[in-house]
C-alpha cells in the first residue's frame, strides 16, 4: 500500500481515507493500486469488524485523473485480463469492496463522479451529506462505466432510472440519490455518522455479520431454492457457536459482548 490510501485502526474498526486531496482524490495509477493493496490489507487483517471508506479533503473521489485517462490508451493494461478473481485491477477498487468479507461503509461528501462513484456503490452502506456530487461521468468522455458499476448497481435502483443515469451523466444530489435508491441516507457529517454505525455494527457477533453478507451478496443472482439453502447453511454454523452463545449470555446479562475471531 502507498500514501494515496490511509488506513486507521479502531476496536474492530478500520478508518479507510482516500489520500489525494489537492486533486479531489482523482485516481491515478498510484491510487488505483493503493486501494487494492488496501482491500487485500483489510481481508487479512484479524479481528477486523467493519471498514469507514471516505475521502480526505472536499471530495469523496473525482474519478479517473484526466491525465491518467490519456495515458490508458498507451498503457500496457489488458481490461479483458482477469487478474483479481472475476474483475480486473480498476474494477477490483469497487468489486473489492462487495467481496470484503465484512461490512463496508462510505462516507460521501463533495464531488464522487466516475469511477469514484463506482467506487462507493463498492460498499455495503453509503451515507451522504445532502449537497453531495453525484454522477456516472463515462458518457461524457464517450465510454460506458467500466469499473463494476452495472454489476453492483442491480438490485439498488430502477432499471429505467439507472440508464437514465448512464446515458446522460446527469449530476444528482445526496439528498435526490436517497429517493433514486443510490445512496443509504443522508447525514450532515456523513464520517461520523458511518464511524458510529461502523462501531454498532462490530458489537455484533462477527461471524452472523459475516454470514449476513454473504447472504446479500447471493441475493442477486441466486434464485428462490439456492437461497433458501444458503440460509439453512449459514444458519447451521452459527447455531450453538461460542459467538452465538456469548450474543446470547451478554444479552441476557445485558452486559457488552465479548467475542472471538
Amino acid at each position: 500500500m502507498n500514501d494515496r490510501v490511509t488506513i486507521q485502526f479502531e476496536a474492530g474498526v478500520a478508518d479507510v481515507r482516500l489520500n489525494r486531496p489537492d486533486k479531489m482524490n482523482a485516481l491515478d495509477r498510484a491510487m488505483i493500486d493503493g486501494i487494492a493493496a488496501a482491500i487485500d490489507t483489510l481481508s487479512a487483517t484479524p479481528g477486523l469488524r467493519a471498514v469507514v471508506l471516505s475521502g480526505e479533503g472536499r471530495a469523496f473521489c473525482a474519478g479517473l485523473d484526466m491525465e491518467m485517462m490519456a495515458a490508458i490508451g498507451d498503457q500496457d493494461f489488458d481490461i479483458m485480463a482477469r487478474t483479481h478473481g472475476l474483475a480486473n485491477l480498476f474494477q477490483q477498487v469497487a468489486w473489492g469492496w462487495r467481496t470484503l468479507p465484512i461490512p463496508v461503509i462510505a462516507a460521501v461528501h463533495g464531488v464522487t463522479f466516475g469511477g469514484g462513484f463506482q467506487i462507493m456503490s463498492g460498499v455495503d452502506i453509503r451515507i451522504a451529506a445532502p449537497d453531495a456530487r453525484l454522477s456516472i461521468m463515462e458518457m461524457k468522455w464517450g465510454l460506458v462505466p467500466d469499473m463494476a458499476g452495472m454489476a453492483l448497481w442491480r438490485g439498488s435502483v430502477r432499471d429505467d432510472v439507472l440508464r437514465e443515469l448512464v446515458y446522460t451523466n446527469r449530476e444528482v444530489s445526496g439528498a435526490e440519490a436517497v429517493a433514486l435508491g443510490l445512496i443509504t441516507r443522508t447525514a450532515d457529517d456523513p464520517h461520523a455518522e458511518a464511524m458510529d454505525l461502523a462501531r454498532h455494527i462490530a458489537s455484533r457477533n462477527p461471524d452472523a455479520v459475516r454470514g449476513a453478507k454473504r447472504l446479500a451478496n447471493a441475493a442477486f443472482d441466486t434464485d428462490a431454492a439456492g437461497m433458501l439453502l444458503a440460509e439453512s447453511h449459514e444458519q447451521g454454523l452459527l447455531i450453538r457457536s461460542a459467538n452465538q452463545i456469548e450474543a446470547v449470555m451478554a444479552n441476557l446479562q445485558k452486559r457488552p459482548p465479548v467475542f472471538t475471531d
